[in-house]
């Protein structure tokens, strides 16, 4: 009989190779959607950026699944606007292609499908395989969760606890082997998001998810999520209100909380800015910082024509968990939401994503440390 993915977690968390698992756990930067990890060290906050080679989809996906597995660098799902853009009357299509870079200077390959379309959900890198937690396709959320595997040439799917509602643009990260994912929707019409917290041993055979306070800021979706010393930070995101003409709007939040399981929730510094669909995870420096990327602030909603559109954020600011400030902290070399980051050969990838209201872009763009002067 199989042995179930929690029960082989389980096993190499408490087999006398810990270490080497520990270590496979840096390497795959168990990622949320996205868990942070110990941080890439920069040089006062001062970012080293490279592109890589482009994703094979010459328009580039938003909300794709990504991590870092034994096999290489992964991406899978995603969606965008493949026969004319949305100000012309184009369809969003969501798609179920995976992709597959070895170690550079490889180049993508596609290695297999999904068994549906999804995109906009959580991804977190493990030594087994990428788990991908909920998401949406073009008529529903979804509450599956699964372990996305790659031997050889053989891409399976290994099904893991449904989360306990459907739910697609949350938020999520690993402490440990325990995966938290908090806010959300849970449909495409959802007139708020939610602001719940839930928790799943990833390590335990059979296991479920388990309810927790709820983000005491409120409803949320599209948040920033970090971890850093045994803490789950989440950052900005947006609620919803009723529109003026029906359907919703977004209220961009600036709000910033922390959640520790001994603890519970803490309310945070404000962010500068209102921040909405950075990449996620935040990276951590090992200075203790935590970098966040660009992100929808607000700033051009209702702008038009939409063609024209300048763009989402190129701003990164730097939060200091010691002193609960932020501070400005460098300039992307291109805006991104809506993308997953990944810790993989020993750089935070950022894997296609969203430069502008429905524009995505294929490039694949590689963060690290500056060399020291």
């Amino acid at each position: 009989m199989p042995v179930a993915p929690q029960a082989q977690l389980k096993s190499a968390v408490r087999s006398s190779h810990l270490s080497a698992f520990r270590q496979l756990l840096v390497w795959g930067a168990v990622a949320l959607t996205l868990w942070a990890g110990p941080g890439i060290a920069f040089q006062d906050e001062e970012l080293e950026w490279q592109r890589l080679e482009p994703l094979p989809d010459a328009l580039g996906l938003a909300g794709a699944f990504a991590g870092s597995t034994q096999a290489g660098l992964i991406v899978a799902g995603g969606a965008n606007f493949p026969d004319r853009p949305p100000w012309e009357g184009g369809t969003k299509v969501w798609h179920d292609r995976v992709w597959l870079l070895a170690r550079p200077p490889a180049a993508w390959r596609e290695v297999g499908q999904l068994t549906q379309p999804l995109a906009y959900g959580v991804s977190i890198s493990s030594p087994l395989g990428l788990v991908c937690v909920g998401g949406s396709d073009r008529e529903r959320h979804s509450r599956r969760v699964f372990l996305l595997e790659l031997n050889g040439q053989q891409l399976r799917e290994r099904p893991l606890a449904d989360l306990p509602l459907p739910l697609a643009n949350t938020s999520g990260g690993v402490i440990g082997h325990t995966l938290f994912v908090c806010g959300g929707t849970e449909a495409p019409d959802s007139p708020r998001p939610l602001a719940k917290l839930w928790s799943l041993d990833l390590a335990r055979q059979g296991a479920l998810w388990q309810a927790l306070p709820e983000c005491p800021g409120g409803p949320r979706m599209l948040a920033t999520a970090a971890v850093a010393n045994e803490t789950f930070y989440l950052f900005g995101g947006a609620d919803l209100k009723p529109g003026p003409k029906g359907g919703t709007e977004r209220i961009y939040r600036r709000d910033a909380w922390a959640y520790q399981p001994q603890h519970g929730w803490r309310q945070l510094a404000d962010l500068p800015t209102p921040i909405v669909a950075a990449p996620s995870p935040a990276p951590v420096a090992r200075s203790g910082k935590i970098l966040l990327l660009g992100g929808d602030t607000g700033e051009w909603v209702g702008f038009q024509p939409l063609s024209e559109h300048p763009g989402f954020s190129r701003r990164v600011w730097a939060f200091s968990p010691q002193t609960n400030q932020w501070a400005e902290a460098g300039t992307l070399p291109a805006a991104r939401v809506t993308v997953p980051l990944v810790f993989w050969e020993g750089a935070w990838i950022l894997c296609s994503g969203e430069s502008r209201p429905g524009v995505r872009s294929p490039e694949i763009w590689s963060l690290r440390e500056r060399a020291e002067r």
